[in-house]
C-alpha cells in the first residue's frame, strides 16, 4: 500500500529560496557605482577635455609602443632563460641545480627596482666588455656605454629578474606530468628531446599558461619602473614628462592607465583562448543530451520507489575496486 502510494503521488515542487539581502546589496554597489561614474564625469580635477587630447597624441602613442616592446622582448627572454632554470633546478647534478637555485635566491630575494637600479650603473661597475681568455690580453673590448644603450639595459634587468619566476612556473608545470608519462614516452623508444617536445611539454602547457599569463600583465605593468635604469621613452614615464610640462598631472595619468587598461585586456582575451586550447579534454565533460542533471560516469544512481514494497530501492553505480572485479552493484 506503501509502495503503490508512492508510485501514484505527485513530485515535490521546488520552490527557489528567496534572498532579499543579495537584492538589496546588488542594488547598493550599483548605486555607488553610478554616483562615482556621474560625479567622476562633472569634477573638474579629472580635466577630461585634456584626457581627450593627449589620449592619442604622438608622443603618448609611441611610448605605448615602446612598452609593448619592451614587454615582449623581455618576457621572450625570460622564458626562453625560466625553461633552461627550470631544467637545471630537476637536473641531478647537483652542481647545476644549486646553480639554478642561487640565480633564484639573488632575482626573487631583491625588488627589480634595485635591479634596474644597478643596471643603470654597470658602466661604473664594468666600463668596458671584454672577450678572451681570462688574465690575458683580450682579443675584442668594447666601451660598456657604447655597447648597452639604456633600452638595452631595461631589456637586460627585466627579463634576468622574470626569468627567476618564470623558472618555478615552468617547473611546477613539469611536476605536474605523471611520471609514467615519461616511463611510457622511453618504453616507446622516444629520445628525451621527442618526450619533453611531444609529451611532457604540451600536458604541462595547461599548468603554465594561467601564470605566464599574468606574468606578461605584470612585465607590461613593471616596465613603469625602467626610469630607474634611466629610460625614460616608456609610457608612465613619457606621460609624466608631459604632464611636468602642463602642469596638470591627473588627466596625463589616466592617458596612461587608459592605455595599460587597453592593452591588458588584449593580454587577458589572448591568455583565456590559449588556456581553453590546452585544457581541451579535462574538466570539459559535458552531461548527457536526455538528461542534463545526470552524471557523465555512464552509471546510474538514485532512489527509485517499488511497487510492493515498503522501502525505496538504492541503485548503486559498480565500481572497480580490484582487477578482475565489479565490486558491489546491484540494490539496497
Amino acid at each position: 500500500m506503501n509502495g503503490e502510494s508512492a508510485a501514484t503521488s505527485e513530485p515535490i515542487k521546488a520552490i527557489r529560496l528567496r534572498h532579499p539581502w543579495r537584492v538589496v546589496f546588488a542594488v547598493l554597489l550599483v548605486a555607488i557605482f553610478a554616483l562615482f561614474v556621474i560625479d567622476a564625469a562633472f569634477r573638474p580635477a579629472y580635466d577630461w577635455p585634456a584626457v581627450g587630447k593627449y589620449l592619442f597624441d604622438r608622443r603618448i602613442s609611441m611610448a605605448a609602443v615602446v612598452t609593448i616592446q619592451l614587454t615582449v622582448f623581455s618576457m621572450v627572454i625570460a622564458i626562453i632563460l625560466g625553461v633552461i632554470l627550470a631544467v637545471m633546478r630537476l637536473s641531478p647534478n647537483p652542481v647545476v641545480k644549486s646553480v639554478a637555485w642561487f640565480y633564484l635566491w639573488i632575482f626573487r630575494g631583491t625588488p627589480v627596482y634595485v635591479q634596474l637600479t644597478i643596471w643603470g650603473l654597470i658602466s661604473l661597475i664594468y666600463t668596458s666588455i671584454d672577450i678572451g681568455i681570462p688574465f690575458m690580453d683580450p682579443w675584442v673590448s668594447f666601451q660598456t656605454n657604447a655597447a648597452l644603450n639604456t633600452f638595452t639595459l631595461a631589456i637586460i634587468g627585466l627579463a634576468l629578474n622574470e626569468a627567476a619566476y618564470m623558472a618555478e612556473i615552468v617547473r611546477a608545470g613539469l611536476l605536474s606530468v605523471d611520471k609514467g608519462q615519461e616511463e611510457a614516452s622511453i618504453a616507446l623508444g622516444m629520445s628525451w628531446s621527442q618526450t619533453m617536445t611531444r609529451v611532457i611539454l604540451p600536458q604541462s602547457m595547461r599548468v603554465i599558461i594561467p601564470p605566464t599569463g599574468n606574468e606578461v600583465i605584470s612585465m607590461l605593468k613593471t616596465t613603469s619602473l625602467v626610469t630607474a635604469v634611466p629610460f625614460s621613452l616608456e609610457l608612465f614615464t613619457r606621460s609624466r614628462d608631459i604632464s611636468a610640462e602642463t602642469f596638470n598631472p591627473i588627466p596625463l595619468l589616466i592617458v596612461a592607465s587608459i592605455w595599460y587598461l587597453f592593452f591588458t585586456s588584449i593580454l587577458m582575451v589572448g591568455q583565456y583562448f590559449l588556456e581553453k586550447r590546452f585544457s581541451r579534454g579535462v574538466g570539459d565533460r559535458q552531461p548527457t543530451k536526455s538528461d542534463p542533471a545526470a552524471p557523465t560516469t555512464g552509471a546510474i544512481t538514485g532512489v527509485v520507489p517499488v511497487v510492493g514494497s515498503g522501502q525505496p530501492t538504492v541503485v548503486v553505480p559498480p565500481t572497480t575496486d580490484a582487477p578482475g572485479t565489479t565490486g558491489h552493484e546491484g540494490t539496497r
